[in-house]
C-alpha cells in the first residue's frame, strides 16, 4: 500500500473531531471535557472556564471548579446554569462544586443516539474524503499523469484506508456507548 499523507491527515482530523466531540458527551461520572463549551465573560472577553479556573476531580462524580481570580466566581456560576450541561452548580463562595447525578435510562439513550449520530457524521466525513481523493485521481489518469493500473492500486488502497477508519469509528463509538450505557 502506498502512502497517502493528505489523505491519511483528513482522516486522522476527522477522528480526532469525533474523539472530542465524545469527549464532550457527559457520561455519568465528572469529566473536565464538559466545560468546554462553557465560556464565561472575564473583563470583557469570552473566555473558556479551563482557562480561568483550575478543575480538579475529587471524586467519580463530582468536579470541582475553583477560579483564580475570585470575582468571577458568580460569571462561572451563572454560565454553568445557562449551558446545556443539565447540572446545577453548588458555590460556595470559593469553589464552584458540580455533582453529576446517575444518567436516567431514557437520558443513556438519548446520548446513544447522539453518539450514533456523530459516529454516522464522522463516517461520511471520511466517505467524502474517499470520494474527492478518487475524483482528484481520476483526473490525474485523465491528463495520463498516472497510469490505469497506478489509478486501480490508488483506489485499492484508499478504500482500505477509508474501510480502516470506518473500523476505527465504530470502535469508537461502541466504546463510548459502553461508557453511557455503564452504570
Amino acid at each position: 500500500m502506498g502512502s497517502y499523507p493528505e489523505i491519511e491527515d483528513r482522516i486522522a482530523k476527522t477522528l480526532e473531531m469525533l474523539g472530542h466531540s465524545y469527549a464532550t458527551i457527559r457520561a455519568g461520572r465528572a469529566s473536565a471535557a464538559v466545560l468546554e463549551r462553557v465560556s464565561v465573560d472575564y473583563y470583557g472577553v469570552t473566555t473558556p472556564v479551563a482557562q480561568i479556573a483550575s478543575v480538579s476531580t475529587p471524586e467519580p462524580r463530582v468536579l470541582v471548579i475553583q477560579p483564580w481570580d475570585a470575582s468571577v466566581l458568580k460569571a462561572v456560576e451563572k454560565a454553568i446554569q445557562a449551558s446545556d450541561l443539565g447540572i446545577n452548580p453548588t458555590n460556595d463562595g470559593k469553589v464552584i462544586r458540580l455533582a453529576f447525578p446517575q444518567l436516567t435510562e431514557e437520558r443513556r439513550k438519548e446520548l446513544t443516539r447522539l453518539v450514533h449520530k456523530y459516529g454516522e457524521e464522522a463516517k461520511v466525513a471520511v466517505r467524502n474524503i474517499r470520494r474527492d481523493a478518487i475524483e482528484a485521481y481520476k483526473k490525474q489518469q485523465k491528463k495520463s499523469e498516472i497510469t490505469e493500473d497506478d489509478l486501480r492500486d490508488t483506489e485499492r488502497d484508499v478504500q482500505e484506508l477509508t474501510d480502516n477508519a470506518v473500523r476505527d469509528i465504530d470502535a469508537l463509538t461502541a466504546k463510548k456507548e459502553k461508557e453511557l450505557m455503564e452504570v
